[in-house]
């Protein structure tokens, strides 16, 4: 869970560096780095944010046409400066994002042929290892492939020598890595934001790539070491999206987005209607012959998944599995080839997803749909169907906007399943079609409540823990409610289906715990009432997220505040909104770094 970046031209290289690693700081933030190439390697690494590396790179006078650089979410090694990258040896310099695995047997054998390690990283396992074959080869890109010959994992990887000044090369193996093709220069990063400062021309690498870049000329080789052409993309996110604008941080940017960001997923299904087209399968023969749902997910992820869960057996009336892909991967599974394996991930590079999608196609499962936010990414080119919702960039740790886009698209899921199995007529589809037209308008809504809950927020700045309850499609809300209060307050929250309540964490309740209740006006209100009493019976005090038709109001210890009037089955899209403003406000209560929580990355590409 790290940022690399990299860049080749015939001008200074080192404010493109920096550029990119700012914009790359939501992938890991313990500490950062930049290498660059001139008469010797010169290296700038620093513990904490990217801002006192570029500090560091300023006061140094630090300059170059060729250099490489870092932005760290430790794994390896404790956050300290010698573990920090780039990586060097002798006058080979490394950066690395992923795992490798045998790095303790590479050490040892490194080690026995006379290397030094400074650091307690897998990753410079890489640094020695390219020096080794650079010296038996004399040729950098030889050496580099040599070297990820042996290298069992995760990789993605830069590297620069003073043996070659003007050769940049880059490689991958399950995780993101893309090349920026300019004029008469040439960048690595990964991903789009990193270089689009400078080109929107990009190259997606495909695993087992190796590819060498020279400021007017570029070679990637696959990973039989044969010449691959890969497909060039032109960009469509845009600089304004990654900036704050009027907003104090990405999360509070992120969540008021949200209701543009459903409008531009759910667009193409408003002129389509539920067509299995919109997921790729153009004749609908992948979808049609579905007989149930595996959904595999991690985090906020699952919990979207868990929502779809409800929708797919209650519409599609199809059996549905939920299961978290760390979980899953590591299991005997009883596969059936005829169930549908549904991936979520918003940047579509989490590495316990992809590996998880592996295990399934081994199992023989032929049909697999990603549900992603960014296009070219790993685990939609490996499935054989994919929905991109259309987000736009998300930078804050905490999800919010992809997580509501990634509901919309799990809704047109279950609708269509339910089409092509003749089970939603066309009054029902109209319906349907009608509650997502109106899904926007009803969030906008809910951002509206934000004045209200700003006084919620700074009560529970000061409380240490938290429970959170929903019942039904709701209890995933809930969950992901107390997901973002632990995320972004450090505050500790956990969540229960309210029927759970007085098996256990009833015991758990006393006034200084605060209670959480998501209680739409649906048929299971009556239902959530009753656990609210059970929790005011032992002196809790309840904070209820209800709709503006639900027939009961604030008392003593309860505190209600009212979301739009009920919308039905996207209820769900709906309540998410306030969960997220109420840890938001917290966060900010509590003084805590609401976009960069401490010990977290954005994308999650380590195990």
């Amino acid at each position: 869970m790290c940022g690399i970046v990299g860049a080749i031209a015939r001008r200074d290289v080192v404010g493109h560096l920096i550029d990119g690693l700012k914009r790359l700081e939501y992938r890991g933030y313990d500490s950062s780095g930049i290498a660059v190439v001139n008469e010797d390697i010169r290296r700038v690494r620093r513990v904490g944010r990217v801002a006192e590396m570029e500090a560091a790179a300023q006061q140094d006078g630090i300059s170059g046409v060729l250099g490489i650089g870092h932005t760290r979410w430790a794994t390896h090694g404790g956050v300290t400066e010698p573990n920090a990258h780039p990586h060097v040896s002798g006058g080979v310099a490394v950066v690395h994002n992923g795992i490798i695995e045998n790095h303790e047997p590479q050490r040892q054998r490194l080690q026995a042929l006379g290397y030094v390690f400074e650091s307690q990283t897998d990753t410079e396992v890489i640094a020695h290892l390219v020096e080794h074959y650079l010296q038996e080869t004399g040729e950098l890109f030889a050496a580099v492939r040599r070297a990820v010959a042996d290298l069992h994992g995760a990789y993605a990887i830069g590297v620069v020598s003073l043996a070659q000044p003007d050769l940049l090369v880059c490689a991958r193996m399950g995780c993101p890595l893309l090349i920026g093709l300019g004029e008469g220069e040439h960048f690595i990063a990964s991903d789009v934001s990193a270089v689009l400062s400078a080109t929107r021309r990009v190259m997606f690498l495909e695993e087992g790539d190796v590819a060498a870049l020279r400021c007017d000329s570029l070679t990637v080789l696959d990973a039989q070491g044969q010449p691959a052409a890969r497909a060039i993309h032109i960009s469509d996110v845009s600089l304004a999206s990654l900036e704050l604008g009027p907003y104090s941080h990405f999360m509070q940017k992120e969540i008021h987005e949200q209701p543009k960001a459903l409008a531009d997923t759910i667009e193409q299904v408003l002129e389509q209607g539920f067509s299995p087209a919109l997921f790729g399968d153009v004749d609908g023969t992948q979808l049609a012959g579905v007989t149930g749902v595996q959904i595999i997910a991690c985090g906020t992820s699952f919990y979207a998944g868990s929502v779809a869960k409800y929708w797919i057996e209650s519409i599609a009336k199809l059996p549905c599995a939920v299961e978290i892909a760390s979980e899953y991967r590591y299991r005997d599974v009883a596969a059936d080839p005829n169930h549908l394996i549904v991936t979520i991930s918003q940047s579509g590079e989490t590495l316990d997803t992809m590996e998880a999608l592996k295990y399934a196609k081994s199992l023989g499962h032929q049909h697999t749909l990603a549900i992603c936010n960014v296009r070219e990414s790993a685990i939609p080119r490996a499935s054989s169907m994919v929905f991109y919702t259309r987000a736009g960039a998300e930078i804050g740790v905490a999800s919010t906007k992809a997580f509501t886009t990634q509901l919309a698209a799990l809704f047109t899921l279950a609708a269509t399943l339910a089409k092509l199995k003749h089970r939603l007529d066309a009054n029902h589809e109209a319906a349907c079609l009608d509650a997502l037209r109106q899904l926007p308008g009803s969030v906008q809504h809910a951002l509206n409540l934000e004045p209200q809950i700003r006084p919620w927020a700074e009560r529970f700045a000061s409380k240490q823990h938290a429970l959170y309850l929903g019942r039904g499609v709701h209890y995933p809300i809930a969950m992901e409610g107390a997901l973002k209060l632990k995320e972004i307050t450090y505050i500790h929250a956990e969540a229960y289906a309210a029927g759970e309540l007085k098996h256990g964490p009833l015991a758990l309740v006393d006034e200084d715990m605060p209670v959480v209740v998501i209680a739409p006006n649906d048929t299971l209100l009556e239902k959530v009432k009753s656990n609210m009493q059970e929790v005011r019976a032992r002196g809790g005090e309840l904070f209820v997220f209800a709709d503006l038709d639900s027939h009961f109001g604030e008392s003593d210890g309860i505190h209600v505040i009212r979301t739009p009037r009920h919308v039905g089955m996207l209820s769900p899209v709906v309540h998410a909104i306030p969960v997220q403003m109420l840890a938001y406000h917290a966060a900010l209560a509590r003084g805590t770094d609401v976009d960069k929580p401490r010990n977290l990355a954005k994308s999650v590409t380590v195990e």
